[in-house]
């Protein structure tokens, strides 16, 4: 269907509402991440959901973030704590680097299933084991199956073809001195 503009307003299921705070939870939890990261900013987010449950984000956590806030007026003080918070701060950074990369990996393999998906669906039906197919069934499958033995034998012919090629431009030009 798509993405489509929907009106803001206030979500009268409260079944659907659950379900909209979850997503949109996520989604806000993800840019908050993904601004700490980018921007080396400090961020704390503290929500409720529709149920009253408290659902917090922080970085580097919302406990420090809540008390620069708090504490914004008092000068800071150097020592062996704030050593070991840039230490963590760091290895949030890159514990977050590692989570944007893996969250951008899930997505293309999500992405990859829902096209598989619809490979599958346009094909027609479901695969069958081979044992299922009946004889016209195999025969057509048999050939398929030689036409992209074919197939790969051209790729594999080209791929060598391309492959002598490069290894002879590589090579020096050898000038005969008389």
């Amino acid at each position: 269907m798509g993405r489509r503009k929907i009106e803001i307003e206030m979500v009268k299921d409260s079944n659907s509402r659950q379900v909209t705070f979850s997503k949109r939870r996520t989604g806000v939890f993800k840019k908050a991440n993904e601004l700490a990261t980018l921007c080396g900013v400090q961020i704390a987010i503290i929500v409720f959901s529709p149920g009253g449950k408290p659902f917090s984000f922080g970085h580097p956590n919302v406990e420090f973030v809540a008390q620069s806030f708090l504490n914004r007026d008092k000068k800071p003080k150097v020592s062996v704590g704030s050593l070991v918070d840039s230490q963590q701060e760091a290895r949030l950074e890159k514990l977050n680097s590692q989570l944007n990369d893996i969250l951008g990996k899930l997505h293309y393999e999500r992405k990859r299933g829902e096209l598989l998906e619809k490979a599958v669906k346009l094909k027609g039906s479901e695969p069958k084991l081979i044992g299922e197919l009946n004889l016209d069934e195999l025969r057509k499958m048999k050939g398929e199956l030689e036409e992209l033995q074919e197939k790969l034998r051209g790729c594999v012919t080209e791929m060598e073809a391309s492959s002598s090629l490069l290894l002879l431009s590589k090579k020096p030009i050898r000038e005969k001195h008389q």
